[in-house]
Protein backbone atom coordinates (compact mmCIF):
# COMPACT_ATOMS: atom_id res chain seq x y z
CA UNK A 1 0.00 0.00 0.00
CA UNK A 2 3.28 2.52 0.15
CA UNK A 3 3.00 5.76 -2.17
CA UNK A 4 -1.09 5.71 -2.33
CA UNK A 5 -2.07 8.74 -1.50
CA UNK A 6 -5.95 8.91 -3.11
CA UNK A 7 -9.10 7.22 -2.71
CA UNK A 8 -12.02 8.41 -5.62
CA UNK A 9 -15.27 7.44 -3.91
CA UNK A 10 -18.35 7.61 -4.82
CA UNK A 11 -20.62 9.10 -2.07
CA UNK A 12 -24.07 9.51 -1.80
CA UNK A 13 -25.12 12.62 0.06
CA UNK A 14 -29.07 12.83 0.13
CA UNK A 15 -31.59 11.79 -2.55
CA UNK A 16 -30.54 12.47 -6.28
CA UNK A 17 -27.38 13.68 -4.81
CA UNK A 18 -24.31 11.23 -5.93
CA UNK A 19 -21.08 12.87 -5.73
CA UNK A 20 -17.38 11.91 -6.65
CA UNK A 21 -14.75 12.83 -3.86
CA UNK A 22 -11.71 11.65 -2.41
CA UNK A 23 -11.58 9.68 0.90
CA UNK A 24 -8.80 8.71 3.10
CA UNK A 25 -6.71 5.51 1.93
CA UNK A 26 -7.11 2.41 4.26
CA UNK A 27 -4.37 0.25 5.54
CA UNK A 28 -5.54 -3.07 6.95
CA UNK A 29 -5.02 -3.44 10.46
CA UNK A 30 -4.23 -6.29 13.39
CA UNK A 31 -7.39 -8.38 14.16
CA UNK A 32 -7.33 -7.88 17.95
CA UNK A 33 -9.64 -8.96 19.98
CA UNK A 34 -12.45 -9.67 17.67
CA UNK A 35 -9.74 -11.90 15.84
CA UNK A 36 -11.25 -10.56 12.65
CA UNK A 37 -8.60 -10.29 10.16
CA UNK A 38 -8.78 -7.70 7.35
CA UNK A 39 -7.55 -6.97 3.99
CA UNK A 40 -7.29 -3.71 1.53
CA UNK A 41 -8.36 -4.55 -2.37
CA UNK A 42 -7.78 -2.26 -5.16
CA UNK A 43 -11.07 -1.96 -6.79
CA UNK A 44 -11.78 -4.01 -10.21
CA UNK A 45 -15.39 -4.25 -10.83
CA UNK A 46 -18.61 -3.09 -9.54
CA UNK A 47 -22.60 -3.63 -10.36
CA UNK A 48 -25.21 -1.26 -9.59
CA UNK A 49 -27.85 -2.73 -7.97
CA UNK A 50 -31.62 -1.54 -7.13
CA UNK A 51 -30.53 -0.74 -3.50
CA UNK A 52 -27.77 1.46 -4.72
CA UNK A 53 -29.97 3.17 -6.63
CA UNK A 54 -33.21 3.20 -4.41
CA UNK A 55 -30.47 5.18 -2.17
CA UNK A 56 -29.22 7.69 -4.63
CA UNK A 57 -32.67 8.50 -5.79
CA UNK A 58 -34.37 8.35 -2.51
CA UNK A 59 -31.88 8.22 0.24
CA UNK A 60 -33.62 5.13 1.44
CA UNK A 61 -34.01 1.38 0.48
CA UNK A 62 -36.59 -0.24 2.72
CA UNK A 63 -36.23 0.60 6.29
CA UNK A 64 -32.61 1.88 6.11
CA UNK A 65 -32.59 5.82 5.66
CA UNK A 66 -29.61 7.67 5.01
CA UNK A 67 -28.58 9.69 7.65
CA UNK A 68 -25.01 10.80 6.67
CA UNK A 69 -22.96 11.08 3.82
CA UNK A 70 -22.17 7.14 2.56
CA UNK A 71 -20.24 5.53 -0.02
CA UNK A 72 -21.95 3.56 -2.75
CA UNK A 73 -21.66 0.14 -3.87
CA UNK A 74 -21.49 -3.62 -2.70
CA UNK A 75 -21.71 -5.73 -5.58
CA UNK A 76 -17.83 -5.84 -6.05
CA UNK A 77 -14.42 -7.55 -6.74
CA UNK A 78 -10.68 -6.41 -6.86
CA UNK A 79 -7.14 -6.86 -6.35
CA UNK A 80 -5.32 -7.62 -3.18
CA UNK A 81 -3.01 -5.11 -2.44
CA UNK A 82 -2.86 -5.38 1.13
CA UNK A 83 -3.23 -8.28 3.85
CA UNK A 84 -3.18 -7.55 8.06
CA UNK A 85 -1.78 -9.74 10.35
CA UNK A 86 -3.25 -13.63 10.45
CA UNK A 87 -4.58 -13.34 7.23
CA UNK A 88 -3.19 -16.78 5.63
CA UNK A 89 -5.69 -17.74 2.93
CA UNK A 90 -5.04 -14.98 0.71
CA UNK A 91 -1.76 -13.31 -0.79
CA UNK A 92 -1.03 -9.73 -2.63
CA UNK A 93 -2.18 -9.84 -5.99
CA UNK A 94 -5.12 -12.58 -5.93
CA UNK A 95 -8.17 -11.64 -6.92
CA UNK A 96 -10.95 -11.86 -5.35
CA UNK A 97 -14.84 -11.61 -5.03
CA UNK A 98 -16.06 -9.49 -1.90
CA UNK A 99 -18.95 -10.65 -0.14
CA UNK A 100 -20.58 -7.61 1.12
CA UNK A 101 -22.02 -8.55 4.47
CA UNK A 102 -20.13 -9.31 7.74
CA UNK A 103 -22.45 -11.15 10.24
CA UNK A 104 -21.17 -10.78 14.01
CA UNK A 105 -20.51 -14.78 13.54
CA UNK A 106 -21.69 -14.82 17.57
CA UNK A 107 -24.82 -14.87 17.38
CA UNK A 108 -27.90 -17.50 17.25
CA UNK A 109 -28.35 -16.93 13.76
CA UNK A 110 -24.85 -16.62 12.97
CA UNK A 111 -23.91 -19.68 14.67
CA UNK A 112 -27.19 -21.95 12.93
CA UNK A 113 -25.61 -20.76 9.31
CA UNK A 114 -28.93 -17.88 8.83
CA UNK A 115 -26.27 -14.75 9.66
CA UNK A 116 -28.00 -12.68 6.70
CA UNK A 117 -30.74 -12.46 9.68
CA UNK A 118 -28.04 -11.25 12.27
CA UNK A 119 -29.35 -8.21 13.99
CA UNK A 120 -25.55 -6.61 14.01
CA UNK A 121 -24.44 -7.38 10.42
CA UNK A 122 -22.38 -4.71 8.53
CA UNK A 123 -23.36 -4.99 4.79
CA UNK A 124 -21.65 -2.68 2.37
CA UNK A 125 -23.47 0.85 1.62
CA UNK A 126 -26.37 -0.05 3.87
CA UNK A 127 -26.38 3.07 6.73
CA UNK A 128 -24.68 3.73 8.56
CA UNK A 129 -21.75 1.14 6.63
CA UNK A 130 -20.08 2.54 4.01
CA UNK A 131 -19.91 0.70 0.49
CA UNK A 132 -16.32 -0.21 -1.82
CA UNK A 133 -17.32 2.01 -4.73
CA UNK A 134 -14.08 3.48 -3.82
CA UNK A 135 -10.18 2.79 -5.79
CA UNK A 136 -9.33 0.83 -2.37
CA UNK A 137 -11.59 -0.84 0.35
CA UNK A 138 -10.62 -2.65 3.27
CA UNK A 139 -12.48 -5.93 3.80
CA UNK A 140 -12.73 -8.71 6.49
CA UNK A 141 -10.11 -11.19 4.44
CA UNK A 142 -12.71 -14.47 5.23
CA UNK A 143 -15.64 -12.74 3.19
CA UNK A 144 -13.33 -12.34 0.61
CA UNK A 145 -13.29 -15.08 -2.47
CA UNK A 146 -10.29 -16.31 -4.19
CA UNK A 147 -11.24 -16.23 -8.07
CA UNK A 148 -9.68 -18.69 -9.96
CA UNK A 149 -7.91 -17.44 -13.22
CA UNK A 150 -10.43 -18.65 -15.48
CA UNK A 151 -13.46 -16.06 -13.56
CA UNK A 152 -12.68 -12.73 -14.20
CA UNK A 153 -13.41 -9.70 -12.40
CA UNK A 154 -16.52 -8.90 -14.52
CA UNK A 155 -17.90 -12.21 -13.09
CA UNK A 156 -16.52 -11.89 -9.88
CA UNK A 157 -18.58 -8.78 -9.27
CA UNK A 158 -21.64 -10.70 -10.43
CA UNK A 159 -21.09 -13.46 -7.29
CA UNK A 160 -23.30 -11.13 -5.45
CA UNK A 161 -26.41 -10.74 -7.63
CA UNK A 162 -26.06 -14.68 -8.72
CA UNK A 163 -25.54 -15.40 -4.46
CA UNK A 164 -29.30 -13.80 -4.12
CA UNK A 165 -30.86 -16.10 -7.18
CA UNK A 166 -29.11 -19.13 -5.38
CA UNK A 167 -30.28 -18.21 -2.02
CA UNK A 168 -33.88 -17.56 -3.72
CA UNK A 169 -34.26 -21.05 -5.84
CA UNK A 170 -32.85 -22.54 -2.17
CA UNK A 171 -36.34 -20.80 -0.95
CA UNK A 172 -38.73 -22.19 -3.12
CA UNK A 173 -37.30 -25.53 -3.22
CA UNK A 174 -36.89 -26.30 -6.78
CA UNK A 175 -36.51 -29.00 -8.08
CA UNK A 176 -36.20 -31.31 -11.84
CA UNK A 177 -38.63 -31.50 -13.49
CA UNK A 178 -40.73 -28.33 -11.87
CA UNK A 179 -42.61 -25.32 -13.70
CA UNK A 180 -41.59 -21.98 -12.39
CA UNK A 181 -42.56 -18.71 -12.86
CA UNK A 182 -40.24 -15.57 -12.40
CA UNK A 183 -42.33 -11.75 -12.42
CA UNK A 184 -39.48 -9.14 -13.63
CA UNK A 185 -36.62 -9.62 -16.23
CA UNK A 186 -34.15 -7.25 -14.04
CA UNK A 187 -30.51 -8.48 -13.26
CA UNK A 188 -31.75 -10.40 -10.01
CA UNK A 189 -34.60 -12.16 -12.00
CA UNK A 190 -32.95 -13.13 -14.79
CA UNK A 191 -30.08 -14.74 -12.92
CA UNK A 192 -33.04 -16.34 -10.52
CA UNK A 193 -34.44 -17.87 -13.88
CA UNK A 194 -30.63 -19.27 -15.09
CA UNK A 195 -30.74 -21.12 -11.65
CA UNK A 196 -33.98 -22.38 -11.48
CA UNK A 197 -32.92 -23.98 -15.05
CA UNK A 198 -29.76 -25.04 -13.64
CA UNK A 199 -31.80 -26.79 -10.90
CA UNK A 200 -33.79 -28.71 -13.22
CA UNK A 201 -36.61 -26.47 -13.82
CA UNK A 202 -38.43 -27.57 -17.08
CA UNK A 203 -40.39 -24.78 -18.23
CA UNK A 204 -39.43 -21.11 -17.35
CA UNK A 205 -41.76 -18.34 -17.76
CA UNK A 206 -40.49 -14.42 -17.17
CA UNK A 207 -42.82 -11.57 -17.17
CA UNK A 208 -41.57 -7.76 -17.63
CA UNK A 209 -43.57 -4.37 -19.01
CA UNK A 210 -39.75 -3.94 -20.90
CA UNK A 211 -40.11 -5.73 -24.03
CA UNK A 212 -35.80 -5.46 -24.18
CA UNK A 213 -35.55 -7.38 -21.46
CA UNK A 214 -37.92 -10.29 -22.54
CA UNK A 215 -36.73 -10.50 -25.62
CA UNK A 216 -33.27 -11.07 -23.98
CA UNK A 217 -34.86 -13.84 -21.48
CA UNK A 218 -35.95 -15.08 -24.39
CA UNK A 219 -32.60 -15.37 -25.97
CA UNK A 220 -31.10 -16.99 -22.76
CA UNK A 221 -33.96 -19.86 -23.25
CA UNK A 222 -37.05 -18.65 -20.92
CA UNK A 223 -40.77 -17.91 -22.10
CA UNK A 224 -41.57 -14.76 -22.13
CA UNK A 225 -44.55 -12.97 -21.45
CA UNK A 226 -45.23 -9.36 -22.00
CA UNK A 227 -47.09 -7.71 -18.88
CA UNK A 228 -49.04 -4.54 -19.85
CA UNK A 229 -52.71 -3.59 -19.68
CA UNK A 230 -54.14 -7.03 -19.24
CA UNK A 231 -55.97 -8.13 -16.27
CA UNK A 232 -55.14 -10.83 -14.26
CA UNK A 233 -57.36 -12.90 -15.37
CA UNK A 234 -55.38 -12.51 -18.67
CA UNK A 235 -52.21 -12.90 -17.25
CA UNK A 236 -53.24 -16.24 -15.36
CA UNK A 237 -54.55 -17.99 -18.40
CA UNK A 238 -51.45 -16.57 -20.53
CA UNK A 239 -48.97 -17.74 -17.77
CA UNK A 240 -50.77 -21.57 -17.17
CA UNK A 241 -51.17 -21.41 -21.46
CA UNK A 242 -47.19 -20.54 -21.76
CA UNK A 243 -46.64 -23.29 -18.68
CA UNK A 244 -49.21 -26.16 -19.62
CA UNK A 245 -50.09 -25.78 -15.76
CA UNK A 246 -49.81 -23.79 -13.04
CA UNK A 247 -46.35 -22.83 -11.96
CA UNK A 248 -45.38 -25.10 -8.28
CA UNK A 249 -43.10 -22.01 -7.69
CA UNK A 250 -43.24 -18.18 -8.23
CA UNK A 251 -39.93 -15.64 -7.72
CA UNK A 252 -41.63 -12.22 -7.33
CA UNK A 253 -38.20 -10.19 -8.23
CA UNK A 254 -39.86 -7.33 -9.56
CA UNK A 255 -41.02 -5.24 -6.03
CA UNK A 256 -44.59 -4.45 -7.56
CA UNK A 257 -47.13 -5.35 -6.00
CA UNK A 258 -49.59 -6.46 -8.65
CA UNK A 259 -47.42 -8.80 -9.14
CA UNK A 260 -47.29 -10.70 -5.77
CA UNK A 261 -51.41 -10.71 -6.01
CA UNK A 262 -51.03 -12.52 -9.50
CA UNK A 263 -47.81 -14.74 -7.65
CA UNK A 264 -50.44 -15.83 -5.28
CA UNK A 265 -53.21 -15.97 -8.06
CA UNK A 266 -51.48 -18.48 -10.32
CA UNK A 267 -49.64 -20.40 -7.95
CA UNK A 268 -50.32 -24.24 -7.80
CA UNK A 269 -51.98 -25.31 -4.84
CA UNK A 270 -49.46 -26.55 -2.26
CA UNK A 271 -46.83 -24.46 -4.22
CA UNK A 272 -44.25 -21.36 -2.94
CA UNK A 273 -44.07 -17.71 -3.58
CA UNK A 274 -40.99 -16.37 -2.37
CA UNK A 275 -41.25 -12.78 -1.64
CA UNK A 276 -37.34 -11.57 -3.85
CA UNK A 277 -38.17 -7.75 -4.67
CA UNK A 278 -39.49 -5.12 -1.87
CA UNK A 279 -43.01 -3.96 -2.33
CA UNK A 280 -45.33 -1.99 -0.23
CA UNK A 281 -44.88 -2.10 3.47
CA UNK A 282 -48.58 -1.96 4.10
CA UNK A 283 -49.54 -4.50 1.74
CA UNK A 284 -52.86 -5.98 1.56
CA UNK A 285 -52.40 -9.95 0.86
CA UNK A 286 -55.27 -12.24 -0.08
CA UNK A 287 -55.51 -14.27 3.04
CA UNK A 288 -57.95 -17.05 1.89
CA UNK A 289 -56.89 -17.74 -1.16
CA UNK A 290 -52.96 -17.75 0.48
CA UNK A 291 -54.54 -20.56 3.42
CA UNK A 292 -57.40 -22.32 1.05
CA UNK A 293 -54.81 -23.28 -1.39
CA UNK A 294 -51.89 -23.78 1.26
CA UNK A 295 -49.55 -21.57 -0.35
CA UNK A 296 -46.07 -20.71 1.16
CA UNK A 297 -45.22 -17.62 1.29
CA UNK A 298 -41.49 -17.13 1.74
CA UNK A 299 -39.22 -14.08 2.46
CA UNK A 300 -35.42 -13.49 0.81
CA UNK A 301 -33.11 -11.01 2.94
CA UNK A 302 -29.67 -10.77 0.96
CA UNK A 303 -28.66 -14.86 1.23
CA UNK A 304 -26.18 -16.84 3.73
CA UNK A 305 -23.83 -19.36 2.41
CA UNK A 306 -23.97 -18.59 -1.31
CA UNK A 307 -20.85 -17.25 -2.09
CA UNK A 308 -19.20 -20.57 -2.60
CA UNK A 309 -21.82 -21.81 -4.70
CA UNK A 310 -22.37 -18.99 -6.74
CA UNK A 311 -18.71 -19.33 -7.90
CA UNK A 312 -18.92 -23.21 -8.41
CA UNK A 313 -21.56 -22.49 -10.53
CA UNK A 314 -19.74 -20.09 -12.48
CA UNK A 315 -17.00 -22.53 -13.21
CA UNK A 316 -19.25 -25.42 -13.64
CA UNK A 317 -21.53 -23.97 -16.38
CA UNK A 318 -19.62 -22.29 -18.96
CA UNK A 319 -22.99 -22.72 -21.22
CA UNK A 320 -24.19 -19.92 -19.57
CA UNK A 321 -21.88 -16.98 -19.48
CA UNK A 322 -23.09 -14.40 -16.80
CA UNK A 323 -21.14 -11.81 -17.77
CA UNK A 324 -23.87 -11.60 -20.60
CA UNK A 325 -25.69 -9.45 -18.46
CA UNK A 326 -23.51 -6.56 -19.03
CA UNK A 327 -24.52 -4.36 -20.87
CA UNK A 328 -23.31 -1.25 -20.42
CA UNK A 329 -19.59 0.10 -18.76
CA UNK A 330 -18.78 3.28 -17.07
CA UNK A 331 -15.33 4.09 -15.47
CA UNK A 332 -15.29 5.10 -11.72
CA UNK A 333 -15.43 8.83 -12.50
CA UNK A 334 -18.75 8.42 -14.52
CA UNK A 335 -20.33 6.80 -11.75
CA UNK A 336 -23.15 9.17 -12.06
CA UNK A 337 -24.05 8.19 -15.51
CA UNK A 338 -23.64 4.51 -14.85
CA UNK A 339 -26.36 5.11 -12.60
CA UNK A 340 -28.65 6.80 -14.44
CA UNK A 341 -28.62 4.53 -16.56
CA UNK A 342 -29.03 1.66 -14.58
CA UNK A 343 -32.50 3.29 -13.23
CA UNK A 344 -33.52 3.91 -17.08
CA UNK A 345 -36.14 2.38 -18.64
CA UNK A 346 -36.02 0.59 -22.02
CA UNK A 347 -32.91 1.61 -22.45
CA UNK A 348 -31.07 -1.63 -23.40
CA UNK A 349 -29.90 -1.75 -19.94
CA UNK A 350 -29.43 -5.22 -18.33
CA UNK A 351 -26.38 -4.60 -15.90
CA UNK A 352 -23.98 -2.18 -15.71
CA UNK A 353 -20.65 -2.09 -14.60
CA UNK A 354 -18.74 0.59 -13.04
CA UNK A 355 -14.69 -0.53 -13.11
CA UNK A 356 -11.81 1.02 -11.86
CA UNK A 357 -9.08 0.30 -14.76
CA UNK A 358 -8.93 1.31 -18.69
CA UNK A 359 -12.39 0.10 -20.28
CA UNK A 360 -11.12 -2.10 -23.29
CA UNK A 361 -14.40 -3.83 -24.23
Amino acid sequence: MSGQTTNLAAVVHGPNDLRMEEIAVPVPGEGGKTGVHKCCCRSGRWGSAGSDIKYWRDGRCGRFRLTSPMVIGHEASGTVVGVGPGVLHLKLGDRVAIEPGVPCRKCQYCKSGRYNLCPDIVFCATPPGDGNMCRYYIHPADFCFRLPDCVSLDEGALLEPLAVAIHSCRKGDVTSGDSVLVCGAGPIGILTMLVARRLGAEKIVITDVDIQRLEFAASLGASTLLVQSQTQIELCTGITDLLQGRPRSVFECSGVDTNLHLAIDVVAPGGVVVMVGRGSSDLKLPVFQITSKEVQIKGVFRYSNCYRAALNMVLSMPDTNIKQLITHRFPLEGAIKAFEMASGRNNGAIKVVVQCDAITD
